[in-house]
């Protein structure tokens, strides 16, 4: 069988080092590629084509969310882990709705990490447990967000973080009237007439 051809996007060199180390024990994988940030994370997806990339969350610059969103829309089919110390609800399901393949923390034992990863590989999900049992208990229910394009979802995801739309315009590589015309669909769709209100709706959904 040929080695899943893996990219590791991490700013810290020694956790690069590490999941490399690991990895390279198994003869499934081969780790062709490392970014330091997400900017390079992009160029070296189209430059050298991989099978999985293993995405910190919170970087240095352009962020996890942001670099997967990026690669998606840049059509980079790759198998997408998140691989992170964040447990936090909001960042799960933020991450996967944007299109992550997997969620892990940085604390899986090495032997589930990798099993994980290749489940995900052959048409599985890799999650830690506690993302499992978020998903089941919370992130799978229907909302009324189910409604909302994916782009209305991107959008939506970053006025919950206070970007203004000039902001989410140059985070999503659209216009800033683009952003506008999906703010007033997704706004209409929740039948809420602010985007502070629209905030308020989404953050309810994910338990705060």
């Amino acid at each position: 069988m040929t080695p899943w051809k893996v990219m590791i996007v991490d700013d810290h060199p020694l956790m690069r080092r590490g999941i490399g180390q690991l990895l390279s024990f198994d003869t499934a994988f081969d780790v062709v590629s490392e970014a330091s940030n997400g900017n390079e994370a992009i160029a070296l997806a189209h430059k050298k084509p991989v099978d999985l990339i293993l995405l910190d969350l919170n970087m240095k610059g352009m962020s996890g969310l942001d670099t997967l969103i990026m690669l998606r829309n840049e059509a980079i089919d790759a198998c997408i882990v998140i691989l992170t110390v964040s447990d936090n609800h909001a960042d799960i399901k933020t991450l996967i709705d944007a299109g992550a393949d997997g969620y892990l923390l940085k604390d899986t034992e090495p032997d589930e990490l990798v099993a994980l990863l290749k489940n995900a590989l052959t048409g599985g999900k890799a999650y830690s447990d506690v993302v499992t049992d978020f998903l089941s208990n919370n992130g799978t229910n229907d909302t009324i967000f189910s409604s909302l394009t994916d782009r209305e979802k991107q959008i939506l995801q970053e006025v919950a973080k206070g970007y203004s739309n000039r902001v989410i315009a140059e985070l999503l590589f659209i216009s800033e009237s683009t952003v506008k015309v999906h703010m007033k669909s997704l706004l209409r769709k929740l039948q809420v007439k602010s985007r502070t209100a629209a905030t308020v709706l989404y953050l309810q959904t994910l338990g705060y």
